[in-house]
């Protein structure tokens, strides 16, 4: 990550290189994705021990990959209607 202050001129080649300029854009993307795990649900583990731990966290894993999937089924138009079952789709 970049360094506060002012810059010294190794500090600014350092920076401006293209392996740190990877590495920072990655690290945006890392924070955007705990970001929406914490919106999954991920951000507060009220269960005790490692096991309800990770089973906890499996399931805002989940939960942000049904969302993706939702985003992804919309933009491309693939779902058109939804019939639950036993109910008809014809009005009475």
């Amino acid at each position: 990550m970049p360094r506060k202050g002012k810059e010294t001129p190794e500090q600014e080649a350092e920076e401006s290189a293209k392996t740190f300029v990877a590495l920072r854009k990655k690290h945006s993307a890392v924070e955007s994705n705990i970001n929406e795990l914490e919106h999954s649900g991920a951000n507060r583990v009220p269960d005790k021990g490692l096991d309800r731990f990770k089973k906890y966290v499996a399931l805002g894993v989940l939960a942000y990959n049904l969302k993706r999937l939702g985003k992804l089924v919309m933009e491309q138009g693939l779902l058109t209607t939804v019939t639950l079952p036993g109910k008809s789709s014809r009005a009475a």
